[in-house]
């Protein structure tokens, strides 16, 4: 079987956690739980016949005191940049993010991540970041982690590229 280490990453209180909980577990929690360091979960997905171990790296939330170590992210074959949809200053952080990991692993598969579309109401991310942000080559997906919409259909997606 094939193993593959997928990052979780973004600011903090995007909803990295809560995604991979989605994803693993198929739970939700209102409580916010502030990840320390790295969390790594694991689940076994199939995509187009072909079985796939992903490792999932659930890494702490970047912010202006706290930066993410090079060494959570070696190895990874993919990675998720986590956005918040209620916060439209997490759009750069997730930007200076992926240049980081394209310097540390290179170019390896990605899709931006903009999470909390139970909120949209509340949004401050528009339609027009969201074209900006495919118009520079990310795949973006809205999910919510507490309805579960589009979060299956991420770790689909980013299975699938990672294998090509």
């Amino acid at each position: 079987m094939i193993k593959k280490k997928v990052c979780m990453l973004g600011s903090f209180a995007v909803g990295k956690t809560s995604l991979v909980q989605r994803f693993v577990n198929s739970i939700f929690s209102e409580k916010y739980h502030t990840t320390i360091g790295v969390k790594i979960d694991q689940k076994r997905v199939d995509v187009d016949g072909q079985e796939v171990n992903l490792m999932l790296w659930d890494i702490h939330g970047e912010d202006e005191f706290q930066k993410i170590k090079p060494a959570y992210i070696m190895g990874a074959s993919g990675y998720f940049i986590v956005m918040d949809g209620t916060r439209r200053n997490t759009i750069q952080k997730g930007e200076e993010i992926k240049a980081f990991v394209e310097k540390t692993v290179g170019v390896v598969p990605y899709i931006v991540l903009i999470n909390k579309a139970d909120l949209k109401d509340q949004w401050e991310i528009s339609d027009e970041d969201i074209a900006r942000l495919k118009a520079e080559g990310a795949t973006v997906m809205l999910t919510s982690a507490k309805t579960g919409d589009a979060v299956e259909e991420a770790f689909q997606e980013l299975t699938r590229q990672m294998l090509k």
